[in-house]
């Protein structure tokens, strides 16, 4: 299969090239499907695909994003820019906490209610749930994905079986099941610097995400509004991504993110021309750049077919 690495690791010392084969390359039963499903993101150094409707690009889309990776629906690389550099991901980190969520099983319709533990104690940020707010795990997990609330993150995290510590603990196998090498994970907000991966890495828990249809779905939903006190009136959220909004795009699975230390952050699965295709954006400088790089990948792409 020329241009993956299988689900063997691909990592470089110097100036050269290693394989190296892992436990993680021997599926069990269990994560046989998602295996395979990986499979196809394992991708050697090339920066261009092989085949597919954007195998013959030309020049450069002149991205700002620090790092920068473009996969086909095959998960052939159309474009790559420093993947394998290790950066915070702030709220990025909200994918990881759906999915674990998700996986254990927890009752989508239970109450979950802010408490004082859920407070952002490293920066500080404000939330609209205040102390006492009442959400189903579903919604929570809406507003955590569509309109990056900390605070339901958080509260996602707390009430897991175990508490926090377990959750995050669940974060990290999380990660290492998939295959996710160079990441970490210290909270499930993203709040923490702790937080980091590489484009590469990022491609490979998009593609997983993307198999959770209420990832998909909460995550591109363009807003909702919930009523976490009885006595008082609802509150309306949007998402954070502005290009929901733009009907030039058809996208499937969205996540920003920022941080002082990761700059601006994006992530999406998208279709352009019919043409599935997963973008991850890095360390962006000012607010709107990860959507005009986005959109600046799109006028590549489309000049290049």
């Amino acid at each position: 299969m020329k241009g993956y690495y299988s689900i063997a690791s691909f990592s470089r010392r110097g100036s050269g090239a290693e394989w190296r084969q892992s436990d993680h390359s021997r599926p069990t039963m269990k994560n046989l499907p998602l295996a395979i499903g990986l499979l196809a993101l394992c991708v050697l150094t090339s920066q261009t695909a092989s085949a597919g409707k954007f195998s013959h690009l030309s020049g450069n889309p002149d991205l700002r994003s620090a790092s920068a990776l473009v996969l086909d629906g095959s998960g052939e690389i159309i474009y790559g820019k420093d993947t394998d550099t290790v950066r915070p991901i702030a709220s990025i980190t909200k994918l990881m906490t759906a999915m674990v969520t998700l996986d254990a099983g927890l009752p989508l319709d239970a109450p979950i209610t802010v408490t004082r533990e859920d407070r952002d104690v490293v920066r500080q940020t404000g939330s609209r749930l205040d102390y006492g707010a009442t959400l189903s795990r579903e919604d929570m997990l809406l507003l955590a994905l569509m309109s990056s609330e900390n605070r339901a993150a958080s509260a996602l995290g707390r009430t897991y079986p175990g508490g926090l510590a377990a959750f995050v603990q669940a974060m990290n196998r999380k990660a290492e099941q998939l295959g996710m090498r160079n990441s970490r994970f210290a909270d499930p907000a993203g709040l923490h610097a702790g937080n980091q991966s590489t484009a590469r890495d990022l491609a490979i828990m998009v593609r997983a995400a993307g198999e959770y249809p209420l990832i998909a779905k909460a995550s591109t939903t363009k807003g909702m509004a919930v009523q976490p006190f009885a006595q008082r009136g609802p509150l309306n959220y949007n998402n954070t991504n502005r290009l929901l909004k733009n009907q030039n795009w058809q996208i499937g699975l969205s996540k920003t993110g920022y941080l002082n230390e990761a700059g601006r952050c994006l992530v999406m699965q998208a279709t352009i021309e019919g043409e599935p295709v997963s973008i991850v954006l890095l360390n962006s400088f000012g607010k709107l750049t990860p959507f005009g790089d986005s959109n600046r990948l799109r006028r590549w792409l489309l000049a290049g077919r």
